[in-house]
């Protein structure tokens, strides 16, 4: 016998969460849990962009793996026990290591930059916008029900990751980036230079 995709069980609005309670679609744990689902997805185009052999396949994968267990830990009430082992705290000393090592060969820009450039970086920089998003549903559910702390370090990690990246692809691949306004301590330091307070 085919087993169905669909089950119509949340046709009425509601769905459940790990220990079997249902909650409303819209509850702020499903909200946070769609959020992550979609960065996930996000995470996925990139990679599907990128050359097999790219070096940030192996990094992107892991934090696709980790997301989803990122995932099974927020839709668990602190009240139950989730049996997936949580390695956000070590993913997050690793992606701070490898931004270490990206931002040695980028320069500060100076300037607020323009989301975009090449299909890959803009797909970063939508990353990034999809990780803060999620990192504000998590602080919300935060006050509600406790979010393991290693979680929002990993989020709050995740979009500045994702905004080194997008800057280094666009230098690999020789993209001007774009500015927008300069930075006002930049502004600062060019007023006190020409002797103006």
């Amino acid at each position: 016998m085919v087993r169905k995709v669909y089950t119509k069980t949340g046709d009425k609005g509601l769905t459940s969460i790990h220990g079997g309670k249902r909650v409303p679609k819209d509850d702020i744990r499903i909200e946070a849990n769609g959020c992550l689902d979609e960065l996930n997805a996000v995470i996925g185009i990139v990679r599907s962009l990128l050359p097999a052999q790219d070096a940030w396949q192996d990094l992107l994968h892991d934090v696709q793996k980790e997301l989803m267990t990122v995932m099974s830990h927020v839709a668990t009430p602190t009240d139950k026990t989730n049996p997936n082992p949580l390695g956000a705290a070590e993913l997050t000393t690793r992606i701070e290591a490898e931004m270490d090592r990206m931002t040695e060969s980028i320069q500060d820009p100076g300037y607020f930059l323009l989301p975009g450039g090449t299909v890959v970086a803009a797909q970063l920089h939508f990353a990034r916008t999809v990780a803060r998003r999620a990192e504000r549903r998590l602080w919300t559910l935060n006050r509600q029900d406790a979010v393991d702390e290693s979680i929002l370090c990993l989020l709050n990690r995740l979009s500045d990751l994702f905004f080194v990246m997008a800057r280094m692809e666009n230098g690999r691949q020789g993209w001007s980036e774009e500015k927008w306004k300069e930075f006002a301590y930049k502004r600062k330091e060019k007023t006190v230079a020409k002797g103006i307070s």
